[in-house]
């Protein structure tokens, strides 16, 4: 998917992506990553989740990437944050007590640029991305965040049945995108009430991600 038409789903208010409540998966499991109090929590692809405030609430520091300025822009008023907005790189960074956002284009965010982290957690970031982008993605995100643990949130269905977005995402592929340097342990599984924008049963996925051992 090019920038257009996520600026266009954004702007036409069709986030159909974005939940009105915080993920439950989320509550769920992230204790098992054993982010320290404090730690820095990036979220790709971020939009303007309720999970950010949830992660502010708990003490953690946020960072996020985000391309539609709108998106970040309702996100701080709803967190009702004023953010200071400087250019850092290619991107537009706006920045409050405990949480950085950075617009732009992810594959234009560097490690450098973002700083270090302490956890990754992906909720339909990698689904939200044609096959070919997904590849990239994965090593994009692995050079980023080099070892930091994550979350993996992700949709199962039969893809002929719809088309993506979200995009169907089996464990073998990620196992082909992250087993080179991941451990990757399953979770959870549930089925998605009503199927897929019911069109087609669904499962929704979370994966815990490690640093291997030694």
């Amino acid at each position: 998917m090019d920038a257009s038409f996520w600026h266009n789903r954004w702007q036409t208010n069709q986030a159909g992506w974005h939940e009105s409540t915080v993920n439950p998966l989320l509550i769920a499991h992230f204790p098992s990553l054993n982010v320290p109090p404090g730690g820095r929590v990036f979220v790709p692809l971020c939009g303007k989740s309720l999970d950010l405030g949830w992660f502010l609430s708990r003490g953690y520091d946020v960072a996020g990437a985000e391309l539609s300025e709108l998106a970040v822009t309702q996100l701080f008023a709803e967190l009702g944050i004023e953010p200071r907005i400087t250019e850092v790189g290619k991107h537009r960074l706006f920045r409050g007590e405990k949480i950085d956002i950075f617009v732009g284009d992810l594959f234009d965010l560097s490690r450098e640029i973002l700083g270090s982290v302490d956890a990754v957690y992906d909720r339909a970031a990698l689904v939200a991305l044609p096959e070919p982008t997904r590849i990239r993605y994965a090593a994009h995100l692995k050079a980023l965040t080099p070892l930091a643990p994550q979350l993996v949130i992700g949709y199962e269905y039969d893809q002929t049945m719809a088309p993506g977005p979200p995009f169907s995402v089996t464990s073998d592929e990620l196992h082909r995108h992250y087993s080179d340097t991941y451990t990757l342990t399953p979770l959870a599984r549930i089925d998605v009430p009503g199927g897929l924008k019911g069109k087609c049963a669904a499962t929704e996925h979370i994966w815990r991600l490690d640093r291997p051992p030694g």
